[in-house]
């Protein structure tokens, strides 16, 4: 989760003009750039951009949840069969979570990393900071 939003949080400061992202298209390691169809790096700029407050808007909302009174009403078998029942779910969506959390943080790093390629394409020699 950390990297997720450390690498969200670099592309932010990184991409200062996101409409040099228009019409660039991701690449994959060893293949030709994407043919129509696909989003362009601009596009998928605006949705990581939009992705991140509804991740950190739903962490917060996990937190917020309280047990309901149906809950407390539940036998004691009942609820030893609904605690295996729910660690197996959770099990599965942090899984899940998991592997959404790595797509968008490599998608993110690999945005970011474009970027950079882009600015230095334009201008080669200030890339580089002269201080």
């Amino acid at each position: 989760m950390e990297q997720y939003f450390s690498a969200t949080q670099k592309m932010e400061q990184e991409v200062m003009f996101p409409s040099l992202l228009r019409g660039v298209f991701p690449q994959q390691e060893g293949a030709a750039p994407a043919a129509g169809g696909h989003t362009d790096l601009y596009e998928r700029y605006q949705l990581l951009k939009a992705i991140k407050p509804m991740v950190e808007k739903g962490l917060a909302s996990v937190n917020d949840q309280s047990p309901t009174s149906a809950d407390a009403d539940a036998s004691s078998d009942d609820k030893d069969t609904m605690d295996a029942q729910l660690e197996e779910r959770l099990s599965h969506h942090l899984a899940g979570l998991q592997q959404v959390l790595t797509h968008l943080t490599r998608d993110t790093n690999a945005l970011t990393r474009r970027y950079s390629q882009i600015l230095e394409q334009i201008s080669p020699s200030e890339g580089q900071p002269s201080w």
